[in-house]
């Protein structure tokens, strides 16, 4: 596994994939994976679809490189959607104990730990700089009051400038009456709710005030809208909905902004095949990415 920089063409190696916990060897007689599936049960996966399908995300804290011993990254992995940290000089990625039966949806960085929240809504927050050096963490906050778990729904985190923490929940519905139904997923609408410093509690929110949100396969981010992005008040989002959709990546083309004011969508790029799915790159990082 490599890490690129875009702009400045510098890379950054991680440890392999091979070297995942779910992973008992790669086989090169065979060319495949023997690994742990869902039912901790060992099987086998060639290797193409395994690259495929094992890395989720991977979320980072800060610029990586040799001299960096501050830096960490997290990923979202596997069948059951874990986590796995790594941190300098370390050969392999390493697991919380705590994350055993926990499935992820999204991870962050965030004043200086690291926010998760699962499938069922729950936000997990670990601390880094333990005496042991290693991840410790647990329940941070319990779902919102009324909120229901689906497939058909996906969980991002984010963190604010004003040190609260967002979950947006991102709502899907298949494309009815068109020849892709029950092919094609389609974003439909979001809900937002905000975890004020010092509670445990969610509460609705209705508007981002004067900021813009990226979420997508990367670090879910908040940010003033500039010139490009125009006003702000906008979800601006990638399609990452990948398990319930096709096998061919390519075919991923959920892409938009949501305007938050007037609840509207603007679709954009919907006939564009991609190779692989979009990313978002910023140029200007913000001081909470």
């Amino acid at each position: 596994m490599q890490m690129l920089n875009p702009f400045s063409k510098m890379h950054f190696d991680l440890p392999p994939l091979s070297t995942f916990p779910n992973i008992i060897e790669y086989s090169r007689e065979y060319d495949e994976y023997i690994m742990w599936d869902f039912k901790d049960k060992i099987s086998r996966l060639e290797r193409d679809r395994m690259h495929r399908v094992q890395i989720w995300k991977v979320v980072i804290n800060s610029a990586p490189n040799n001299d960096n011993k501050d830096f960490m990254a997290v990923a979202i992995y596997g069948q059951l959607n874990r986590l796995a940290f790594y941190k300098p000089n370390n050969k392999r990625w390493s697991w919380s104990g705590l994350t055993t039966d926990t499935s992820f949806e999204d991870a962050i960085f965030f004043k200086e730990k690291i926010y998760a929240v699962d499938y069922d809504g729950q936000l997990h927050k670990f601390d880094t700089n333990t005496e042991s050096g290693t991840v410790v963490g647990g329940i941070h906050a319990p779902p919102p009051i009324g909120y229901t778990t689906s497939p058909y729904k996906l969980k991002y985190v984010i963190g604010c400038a004003n040190g609260n923490i967002l979950m947006l929940v991102r709502h899907y519905a298949s494309l009815r009456g068109t020849e892709k139904e029950h092919k094609e997923l389609e974003t439909m609408k979001f809900e937002i709710y905000e975890l004020r410093k010092g509670s445990k509690k969610w509460s609705r929110l209705h508007s981002l005030g004067n900021y813009v949100v990226f979420i997508g396969f990367n670090s879910s981010v908040q940010m003033l809208p500039t010139n490009f992005l125009g006003k702000g008040n906008q979800i601006y989002y990638t399609d990452n909905l990948i398990e319930l959709k096709s096998s061919d990546f390519a075919s991923t083309r959920d892409m938009g902004i949501f305007d938050l004011k007037d609840t509207s969508f603007r679709r954009i790029l919907r006939d564009v095949k991609f190779f692989c799915p979009p990313v978002w790159c910023f140029y200007c990082l913000s001081s909470l990415m």
